[in-house]
């Protein structure tokens, strides 16, 4: 199996489901990401609040982070479901 082959996702229902579980984990680090951003942003504009803002920045940076070590894990748990069915095949 070549690791980032679009069309791993739909090998067996079991590829299926990690593809949306991963994908749902990708959205959530995204949009979570997004909002951080957005909130950290606005709280610049005032003096007061820059510490908290700088600190929203850096989870922020941390979720954008995050994203392609979600894509590796589901790249490797693609690997590990198409050894699982390698062993079944032989």
């Amino acid at each position: 199996m070549k690791l980032f082959n679009p069309d791993n996702h739909s090998k067996s229902n079991d590829h299926k489901r990690l593809y949306a579980l991963c994908e749902i984990a990708y959205t959530v680090v995204d949009v979570s990401a997004a909002v951080l951003f957005v909130i950290g942003s606005f709280l610049f504009f005032n003096e007061s609040t820059a510490y908290a803002a700088t600190w929203l920045f850096v989870f922020g940076s941390v979720l954008f982070g995050l994203r392609p070590a979600i894509k590796l894990y589901r790249e490797f748990g693609y690997l590990r479901l198409g050894d699982y069915d390698d062993i079944t095949k032989g």
